[in-house]
């Protein structure tokens, strides 16, 4: 039987963030990051977990984003659109200054649109989402990454795998969220199968030929496939001009340009919309979060699924239960915390 050990999320989030203070990051990014990763293996999404705490802090030593970075919020009075700054650090406590200007924008204007620029961004978008469920609103969220994706028709990587979320509030239960790369497969599932020595699902990526492949080392070498085609490759498109030109940022060809290697994470800017249902809605018969009720039950009731239920059943669990790490993923947290910078190439 394999050895395990649970910690409590305190737990989890205590060592993690003792993990980033030992490699340098101050207390502001190191607690934001930390956030997000316990959340990740709290929600058993283990691609977003602790398994991306060596990336980030091989980011660092890289030179690629700014440990001490100080997230500063810019001037937009009377405006729906908030602005932050990252300072060249991480993208997560970026966005932890910008939300509540962001909720308070959204309320009185009924939408608004956070822009984080100049970051390094992390993890999975369904926290950002979340974020912003949790204020009474709802949300689209999206970023690009860097070119690792080709094109529908296309035979290199181009497109990043360009992440794109939503988030619709309920009371009384989880909210309604989807988080999604553009790609079939987001590049960490590749890299997890890699590391198993687990073959791919056909349909996932392309060669440096541009040959299908199931090879996760091929495939990395090569491109990922947009997921449903051209209706894939013109969203990831979209999220290009809209999170990266649009906003003043980094497209993810120039992202790569900028890293050199696909092994960094990413820089280049985010962009967050929250809606406020209650304000779209004014003037019109029936309430807007009774109404979205009515359309979950029915696709409950024949029997679907709605998203991102997998992870809250994990969660709830977790909450009560603690996380649940292998003997081989506390020895890596052991090493990390005793060695820091020096325990990444």
């Amino acid at each position: 039987m394999t050895q395990t050990t649970t910690l409590t999320i305190t737990a989890l989030q205590e060592r993690v963030e003792a993990i980033f203070l030992k490699g340098g990051l101050n207390a502001v990014q190191a607690g934001a990051i930390s956030r997000v990763i316990v959340a990740g293996e709290r929600d058993a999404c283990k691609s977003h977990g602790i398994y991306r705490i060596e990336g980030a802090l091989r980011t660092v030593k890289a030179g690629k984003v700014n440990p001490d970075a100080v997230p500063e919020l810019l001037p937009q009075e009377n405006s729906a659109i908030v602005k932050v700054n990252a300072k060249g650090g991480f993208a997560n406590p970026a966005f932890e200054l910008g939300l509540p200007v962001l909720a308070d924008r959204a309320r009185s204007c009924g939408l608004a649109a956070l822009v984080i620029n100049d970051c390094t961004h992390f993890s999975a978008l369904w926290p950002e989402v979340e974020g912003v469920t949790d204020q009474g609103l709802a949300a689209l969220v999206m970023c690009p990454s860097y070119s690792t994706v080709a094109p529908a028709g296309g035979n290199k990587p181009l497109l990043g795998t360009n992440p794109f979320a939503f988030g619709w509030p309920r009371t009384g239960n989880p909210p309604y969220v989807f988080d999604f790369a553009t790609s079939v497969a987001a590049r960490g599932e590749i890299e997890l199968h890699r590391r198993a020595g687990k073959q791919l699902p056909e349909g996932w990526a392309i060669d440096a030929e541009g040959n299908p492949t199931t090879d996760p080392d091929a495939a990395l070498a090569g491109a990922m496939l947009p997921f449903g085609s051209h209706k894939g490759s013109a969203i990831g498109t979209m999220i290009e001009l809209l999170a990266g030109i649009m906003i003043g940022d980094l497209t993810s060809p120039e992202v790569l340009d900028y890293l050199g290697t696909t092994t960094l994470a990413p820089f280049h800017g985010e962009l967050i919309i929250a809606f406020s249902p209650e304000a779209f809605a004014a003037g019109r018969p029936g309430n807007p979060f009774a109404r979205a009720e009515v359309l979950f039950e029915a696709i409950v009731g024949q029997g679907a699924r709605l998203p991102s239920q997998r992870r809250f059943v994990a969660r709830r669990k977790s909450e009560t239960e603690g996380v649940t790490l292998t003997a081989a993923e506390i020895e890596q947290l052991d090493r990390l915390l005793a060695l820091g910078l020096d325990a990444v190439a």
